[in-house]
């Protein structure tokens, strides 16, 4: 499903917000016994910015532009008063949003890339008043994540939380310009994190919020009680335009990677690893039979990839880069995607059992930093397939094993990725040699199968379930 269709089920609507744990009282407000967030907001709020777009519709005069129109009409029509310019003028469509100043010193303002696109001019609105022109630094659509910056004296900035120490429950607030009728608080807790699926080609690990949050809010900041920034406010989940509880941030580790990039190159140039990968869940882990909780297992490794130089294997689950747990393979394509490209890393993983470290270096990427992560499918059993034992003499790539000699299309083998030619040569990672080892390894094995598989010289690994 692509984005725009998701957004017309269940009315996903672009927005931004943070969220905030509230931690900071008046000793006066406690004294008469009621808490308040005042001593707090008065410190952040001024780092929240309006943020007012204006873009042009891109329209065609077919009448002035005409090629069939005499000469001397349009010279006549040229002589009017303004005619010809008023004919050709493009109407223009203006946008609010928020933004959030994370560099005072340097004027840095991050806002969500949907905020700004296409825009022909970015104005910014300081909570004291002033209304300051904006450059463009740099725009990510696979985050939503945009640095603007602008030139003016006594800024305030906002610090920027640690990611690693939010959890569920944590009261947070969300501050934005909501409809464009001006800045505006409101306070919620954490209601989930590392969401995603909004969009499979995005880097997505949202922080999830309940502080409502409305049209206009995108951009803006979601804090902790202590008035420490912990996200962007980019999306809500609405059927009406209006808030449901279900917003959406991107976490502040993830902005403050893509800010990096944006202010050196004007743009994210992701890296490449070069696997396809899909989730250590417990079934792929029993058929691996590799003895952790979570990873990113490891189904083909790209020729001539950073992959392939550092010695990564199929089969190999990836737990750790450069001592940050990947959890799944949608973690372990966020963290190589905001990496710079031939940066060194350090990557831990098991194969057969045993806990390795090798070194890798980031190679260069176009779109995306890890191959779209595979799922195996639910389906199961070989119905249309065609097997045969493997004649070394005869095979180019393979001594031994089970060559698929047919298959059906869209048949349960099909879907879990075999195809004519693959010649399977391990079921949950035993050795065969032919079909009476391959019958015998399928019949013990449980729900969930892994079959190691050449094709073209290359190992790869499929999924039976």
């Amino acid at each position: 499903m692509t984005f725009t269709r998701l957004l017309n089920c269940v009315g996903l609507i672009l927005l931004t917000g943070w969220s905030l744990q509230v931690h900071a009282v008046s000793e006066e407000a406690l004294l008469r016994g009621v808490p308040s967030l005042a001593p707090m907001l008065e410190e952040v709020t001024p780092a929240v910015v309006s943020i007012r777009v204006s873009k042009t519709i891109p329209t065609s005069n077919r009448f002035f532009d005409d090629e069939d129109m005499p000469d001397e009409v349009r010279r006549y029509l040229e002589r009017l008063p303004n005619f010809g310019r008023n004919l050709r003028q493009q109407p223009f469509a203006t946008g609010a949003g928020s933004g959030v100043i994370v560099d005072a010193q340097r004027g840095f303002i991050i806002t969500n890339h949907h905020v700004i696109d296409s825009a022909n001019s970015i104005q910014v609105q300081l909570h004291d008043g002033r209304t300051l022109e904006a450059r463009l630094l740099g725009s990510d659509a696979s985050t939503d994540v945009a640095l603007l910056e602008v030139e003016a004296a006594d800024l305030v900035e906002i610090d920027l939380a640690r990611v690693d120490t939010v959890q569920v429950g944590d009261y947070v607030v969300a501050i934005g310009n909501p409809f464009g009728i001006g800045q505006t608080v409101t306070s919620g807790i954490v209601s989930a994190l590392g969401r995603n699926g909004l969009n499979n080609n995005n880097y997505e690990d949202f922080i999830q919020t309940d502080a409502a949050i409305n049209l206009g809010n995108s951009g803006g900041a979601l804090v902790d009680m202590e008035g420490n920034l912990i996200g962007i406010n980019t999306a809500i989940i609405s059927g009406n335009g209006g808030s449901n509880g279900i917003g959406f941030a991107v976490p502040v580790d993830m902005v403050a990677a893509v800010m990096e990039h944006l202010e050196r190159d004007g743009e994210v140039r992701r890296g490449l690893l070069g696997v396809n990968i899909i989730d250590a869940n417990p079934d792929v882990v029993s058929a691996l039979n590799v003895n952790i909780d979570a990873g990113a297992v490891v189904t083909n490794v790209m020729p001539g990839s950073a992959a392939e130089a550092a010695g990564i294997q199929v089969s190999d689950v990836i737990v750790e880069i450069d001592g940050r747990a990947v959890e799944s393979g949608r973690a372990l394509r966020n963290i190589v995607g905001l990496m710079r490209r031939d940066q060194e890393i350090e990557l831990v993983l098991y194969r057969g059992g045993e806990r390795l470290s090798l070194n890798a270096r980031i190679g260069s990427a176009s779109g995306q930093a890890v191959a779209e992560a595979e799922r195996p499918t639910n389906r199961t059993g070989l119905e249309g397939t065609r097997l045969r034992n493997v004649n070394g003499s005869q095979h180019e790539f393979a001594d031994q094993g089970v060559e698929v000699l047919a298959i059906e299309q869209r048949s349960r083998a099909w879907v879990a990725g075999l195809r004519e030619g693959d010649v399977i040569i391990e079921v949950n990672r035993q050795a065969i040699e032919d079909l009476g080892d391959f019958d015998e390894l399928l019949a013990g094995s449980g729900r969930f199968t892994a079959l190691t598989v050449l094709r073209e010289g290359r190992r790869m690994l499929f999924f039976l379930s």
